[in-house]
């Protein structure tokens, strides 16, 4: 469940980063291997914040680690955080976006997903995505008024 502001029994444990990678109003979406969590599902790139880093840099890291794209925090916007509670753990999610002129070769990570695939928001609402993803797509494509 998501959270605008922080239940007053939030506890929150880490912060996570997650990244729409856009290119020509579609985004990047990779298909998790089934013995992590959320197996077999579809999500973002995204990742745990490590202690001394900050959001950005977390979010550049993971970007790299699952996509083998070089992208630099200064070409990641952040768009927003929220309050997440999921099978009794709090954490922070915090979203980026980052704008690509060119569409970019994916190196999916093996270990981690094993695929990925380009996707609009309105397709990607029909898709098994992980917890909570489909609302941080309404939210996010509805507030830059891209219509779903």
């Amino acid at each position: 469940m998501l959270f605008r502001e922080a239940p007053a029994d939030f506890k929150k444990e880490i912060d996570v980063v997650g990244c729409y990678i856009q290119h020509a109003g579609k985004f990047v979406l990779l298909h998790r291997r089934a013995h992590k969590s959320n197996g077999d599902k579809l999500g973002l790139p995204a990742g745990k914040v490590d202690s001394g880093e900050t959001i950005h840099q977390a979010m550049s890291r993971e970007i790299k680690e699952e996509t083998g794209l070089d992208v630099s925090e200064k070409n990641l916007e952040h768009i927003g955080s929220v309050f997440v509670r999921n099978e009794g753990h709090d954490f922070g999610y915090h979203m980026f976006v980052t704008n690509l002129s060119t569409k970019p070769e994916i190196l999916i990570n093996p270990k981690e997903h094993q695929a990925y695939l380009w996707t609009s928001p309105s397709e990607a609402l029909e898709m098994d995505l992980i917890h909570d993803l489909d609302e941080c797509i309404r939210t996010y494509y509805r507030e830059s008024f891209i219509n779903l």
